[in-house]
Order: structure tokens, then C-alpha cells, then sequence
């Protein structure tokens, strides 16, 4: 298994403000939800299905958006055994934890940037204290760019698009999935150890 901690590793690096969206990103979203959903509803529908940014409910007996977002608060009937939303148990990705941890020791700032409907706050601060995510700072907001950051990680493309707007000397990457697209001036990163790589380079440029 490739040691994440040999890509940190070294003095004389300048710290740096790290941006990081949770949904997409750290947290496994698609897989997270389809798993409550399977086990509710006894259906078999994997996360390889969703191509498209909110391509959601198209997936489920839900009649639109609105009824996809109320099931998956866990308000109303229609949440079944569930209390919790689905934000509070979903699986991270492989190697995003100890990515994360390996950038928090390289002394960089791990910043979490998400944006989150009031319903989810406390479930997503209790996800971000199970796994131990190594963050001192966390902003639940739609306005990702309001936080000042030296690089900023993300999946969505109108994230990515604003935060571009708001940051233009920022450093931007796109987390490559199959629901976003080449996005004007930004960074694509295809797994994990490419961003602590990006992230390692980035430092030691600024440092040099």
C-alpha cells in the first residue's frame, strides 16, 4: 500500500491553508445514501449509476428532488427506521482519512469547506468527530470562496467556479469524478495521493 506520509515528509516547507469539501471528496455521498436506501427499500442500486451533478431521485420511487432531500433528512415517514440523516454515516473513501492525516502532520490547515442545509449541521459534525477528521476549522457554507485558503479541493463545478471568482490567486482542484467536468483554470486530481503530491510540490515551491 503506497505510505501517503513519504509525500509530507521533510523542514522547510511553508504551511498552507487547505480547502477540503467533504461530499464527493472525503465522504463516499453516493454510496452512503444508496446504502440506506437499499437496505429500506430492498433494491440493488450501486454509486457507478450517478453521471450527473444531482442525479438523484431519477434513481429512486421518489416523485422529484423535494422527496428525495425530505427522505434523506430523516424527517417524516418516509425515513423509515432512520432518525439520523444520511450525512451521518457516510463511508469516507479509501485513503482519504490517512491523506488527511498525513497533510495535518505535515503542519498544513486542514480547512473544511461544506455546504449543508441546516438540518444536517450536527450529524456532520458528529461524522467529522467519528472519523477524526483533523481539522480545527469548519464552515458549512455555499460560499466556499469567502474562506481564505492557499488551495482548495472540491467536486462540484459550481463550487469550483466561484471559489475561482472570489480566489483568483488560489490554487484549485478539481476532485475527478464522473458527475463534474474540466473546469477553466483548475487542477484535476484523480485520487488522493495525486492532491498530497500537488499539496507537497505546492510548498515546497512557495518555500524555495
Amino acid at each position: 500500500m503506497h505510505d501517503l506520509t513519504t509525500n509530507c515528509v521533510t523542514a522547510n516547507r511553508r504551511s498552507l491553508r487547505l480547502g477540503i469539501d467533504l461530499d464527493g471528496v472525503v465522504a463516499d455521498f453516493n454510496r452512503g445514501w444508496m446504502a440506506r436506501y437499499n437496505a429500506q427499500f430492498d433494491t440493488r442500486l450501486e454509486p457507478e449509476l450517478v453521471t450527473a451533478w444531482d442525479d438523484l431521485h431519477p434513481h429512486t420511487h421518489f416523485s422529484d428532488t423535494r422527496a428525495f432531500w425530505r427522505w434523506a433528512s430523516g424527517r417524516g415517514d418516509a425515513a423509515g427506521p432512520h432518525r439520523t440523516s444520511i450525512f451521518r454515516d457516510l463511508p469516507p473513501y479509501p485513503e482519504a482519512l490517512a491523506a488527511l492525516a498525513a497533510l495535518a502532520a505535515q503542519k498544513h490547515r486542514v480547512v473544511i469547506l461544506s455546504q449543508k442545509p441546516d438540518w444536517a449541521v450536527h450529524d456532520t459534525l458528529a461524522w467529522l468527530a467519528e472519523h477524526r477528521i483533523p481539522t480545527r476549522e469548519v464552515h458549512l457554507t455555499s460560499r466556499k470562496g469567502s474562506v481564505a485558503c492557499d488551495v482548495y479541493l472540491d467536486d462540484a463545478n459550481h463550487h469550483l467556479e466561484a471559489i475561482r471568482q472570489a480566489r483568483p490567486s488560489a490554487q484549485i482542484c478539481r476532485f475527478v469524478r464522473p458527475w463534474n467536468r474540466p473546469t477553466e483554470s483548475t487542477i484535476d486530481v484523480h485520487k488522493w495521493t495525486d492532491f498530497v503530491r500537488f499539496v507537497d510540490d505546492e510548498s515546497s515551491i512557495e518555500a524555495s
